[in-house]
């Protein structure tokens, strides 16, 4: 991987030199737009509709519209006069506990690793973490946007998620539909908070897969070697008579695959005892 900036965890009077790789990677099936008729890729082009012509990037500026119609044109001088513009610093700001970030605020993740020579102070930072239990909120300029960011200790290494500002996170009074009054049963609630119980386990990320994804794969596969595609039958589902009923037969259900999921475990154990058995 390369990394994608290099600069400085600010930490009090200590500095941490410090390179970002990208954590994520999108995996979504990519199409491109073809002429139905002749099967071209469609081309997009950067035209100016009051000349009547095609520009090249050289012609273009960056405008900002403060009203219908009006724009206020922004060189690149503007910005580099801005306080912190070309700081490459994570500022760290507060220690705080993770579970006090509502998961709403984090955008983008990235890997740090050391700096040259930084090795010690990146060991020392992270491992005061781990002994804290602490997460970093900090202040990072990335790509010309200013951004909150959690700094955090994740498999031995520091993380940082950048953050949205919070009038950045749209509030959910705007949403009509939750403006709602309900009663629930006391047998309701109970049932629920017992399906519940019976789905939970630890969180192990290698479980899930795009289903969906592997799905579309596979139907692009059968075009290319010209096979016929087959659609996939739709899950059938049982007409659910009544709330309670729904919950009874889901939590039946749930208790069913975790026993299966325990005797499938149970019998993977014993395969590899076996195995180590016989070839000591």
């Amino acid at each position: 991987m390369r990394p994608l900036w290099k600069g400085a965890v600010s930490f009090g009077l200590v500095y941490v030199p410090v390179k970002m790789y990208a954590a994520t990677e999108k995996k979504s099936i990519k199409f491109n737009y073809l002429h139905d008729k002749c099967k071209t890729p469609i081309q997009y082009r950067r035209y100016c509709p009051y000349c009547n012509t095609e520009i090249n990037n050289e012609e273009i500026v960056k405008g900002y519209e403060y009203e219908k119609g009006k724009y206020v044109v922004m060189k690149d001088e503007d910005f580099e006069n801005l306080p912190g513009e070309k700081t490459k610093s994570i500022n760290i700001v507060d220690f705080v506990d993770l579970t006090d970030i509502d998961p709403l605020y984090f955008d983008k993740g990235y890997y740090l690793a050391p700096g040259e020579g930084g090795q010690k102070v990146y060991e020392l930072l992270k491992r005061s973490m781990q002994e804290t239990g602490k997460v970093a909120v900090a202040k990072v300029i990335i790509r010309d946007k200013e951004s909150l960011a959690a700094l955090r200790v994740a498999d031995g290494v520091l993380t940082i998620n950048t953050m949205f500002y919070p009038d950045e996170v749209r509030k959910p009074s705007g949403i009509p539909e939750l403006d709602y009054e309900i009663e629930l049963h006391e047998n309701e609630l109970k049932m629920a908070v017992n399906l519940i119980n019976n789905l939970s386990a630890p969180f192990k990320p290698e479980k899930y897969t795009d289903e969906y994804r592997q799905q579309l794969l596979e139907v692009i596969q059968a075009k290319i070697a010209g096979e016929e595609v087959e659609a996939v039958p739709a899950v059938q589902t049982d007409k659910v008579v009544d709330l309670m009923s729904a919950l009874k037969a889901s939590i039946d259900l749930a208790k069913q695959e975790r026993d299966n999921a325990l005797k499938k475990d149970a019998t993977k154990k014993k395969t590899t005892r076996t195995k180590k058995a016989t070839a000591s």
